[in-house]
């Protein structure tokens, strides 16, 4: 047992009623940045909600209940699922391709997590050294800045109001991250969200009772169940690489997750292990109709700032969540978050995403002053960033995120032949 925890991977909290409370924190921490992403998508709420609790489940039961990992939406593939939506005349969104695409995803992880089991995980690190994964990184980030862009209301001939609501929202998500203590610290997203929506009421922008008159306490979420739409394998080609991008965040948190509670969670229960549970999570999500699952550092965060390890805790957390997917008047609450919320919440987040990327790059020490390095970073940002699109049939065509990675893996198999793992400077 780890001396240092207030309560250990495996024990049970003995009372109750602080056993609940210990696994609201959980849902606090994760309830922001989770139902960003359907908010950003268009994808269902309630699903969203419901699969990330199912997720976390089947995670635990993956990994024998030894590692107290909650999974939430990840944002990693929200260009992805934006970029095979088609709108319907009548208006609605059809997610199809999404689905198929991210069900791909979870079988890509369950797929590297059996090769993990036989031959172990070095050659993840030859495919996918630092010098391929920040870059990827900072794509998914900046792809996505003209959407918050247009959100805050910058793009020219709007109205001040906008503008003047994505500060506040802006200004408040950057004060609570870097002044706030405790659990504030870990849900500025979810303040940021009550703050913006609170200031657009007060310029009229929203109005509370036409919203929410007439609206039901309870629903049951909008499903879409596997069967219910065809194969589609330009989200196949699409989605697929992004995958080996999650894939690096998941050991990263799985790594960092280990030095909080003095467990080595890539030795036991495995990496392989960890692998099974989050894939079959993100398959089982997408074949429900949701987004797909990642580890959610918020929640790492609150086991590390409370010392409380206990999977009992964030299992009674993942049940919250469920439960929460049937409240109808939550989602409405959360459909009727105006623009300018968005976009103030989503110039920080987007770009903590790219920020992240280059971390990834200056913490590895990733030689740029080597050509052969500086080549596989510019060639990704502009194919990445430049809307590059390769049409590999009728049907299937290659873009993006996606075409990035694949050019990324290949000039560093190429132009780095020796390297084992990664490029360092001295």
């Amino acid at each position: 047992m780890n001396e240092e925890l207030f309560l250990d991977v495996h024990e049970k909290p003995k009372s109750y009623i602080g056993w609940m409370f210990m696994s609201l924190q959980h849902v606090f921490a994760m309830f922001g940045a989770t139902v960003l992403v359907p908010i950003i998508t268009g994808l269902p709420v309630g699903v969203t909600l419901v699969a990330s609790g199912v997720g976390t489940l089947i995670y635990i039961a993956f990994t024998k209940a030894k590692s107290p990992v909650f999974l939430g939406s990840s944002f990693a593939f929200i260009i992805a699922i934006q970029s095979v939506t088609v709108a319907n005349p009548d208006g609605s969104l059809d997610f199809s391709a999404a689905y198929f695409g991210l069900m791909t995803v979870g079988i890509v992880y369950v797929i590297v997590g059996i090769i993990i089991t036989f031959v172990g995980s070095n050659w993840l690190k030859k495919l996918l050294p630092p010098v391929v994964i920040g870059p990827m990184i900072i794509i998914i980030g900046l792809v996505l800045a003209p959407l918050a862009i247009k959100n805050a209301g910058l793009v020219g001939g709007s109205d001040l109001i906008t503008p003047l609501i994505a500060l506040i929202t802006f200004t408040t998500v950057v004060v609570v991250s870097i002044y706030a203590k405790g659990l504030l610290k870990i849900i500025p997203f979810l303040i940021a969200i009550v703050v913006g929506y609170l200031t657009a009421i007060a310029f009229g922008i929203i109005d509370v009772i036409e919203i929410f008159e007439g609206v039901k306490i309870f629903a049951v979420p909008d499903f879409t169940f596997v069967g219910t739409y065809k194969m589609n394998l330009t989200a196949v080609v699409i989605f697929a690489p992004i995958a080996f991008v999650t894939i690096a965040e998941h050991i990263g948190n799985h790594t960092v997750l280990g030095e909080v509670i003095g467990k080595d969670l890539l030795k036991d229960p495995g990496l392989d292990k960890t692998l099974f549970g989050d894939g079959v999570a993100t398959f089982v999500s997408a074949a429900i109709g949701g987004p797909a699952n990642t580890t959610y550092g918020e929640n790492t965060g609150i086991v590390a700032m409370t010392k409380n390890a206990s999977v009992w805790v964030t299992g009674l957390a993942a049940v919250f969540a469920i439960i929460l997917g049937f409240f109808n008047v939550i989602q409405v609450f959360i459909l009727s978050i105006p623009p300018g919320v968005l976009g103030g919440m989503t110039i920080v987040l987007y770009g903590l995403i790219a920020g992240n990327g280059v971390k990834v790059l200056v913490k590895e020490k990733v030689n740029l002053s080597n050509m052969k390095n500086l080549v596989i970073v510019g060639a990704m940002l502009v194919i990445g960033l430049g809307g590059a699109t390769i049409n590999l049939s009728s049907t299937v065509s290659l873009s993006g995120m996606s075409l990035a990675a694949l050019i990324g893996i290949i000039l560093n198999l190429v132009l780095n032949p020796e390297k084992k793992t990664k490029e360092k400077s001295d």
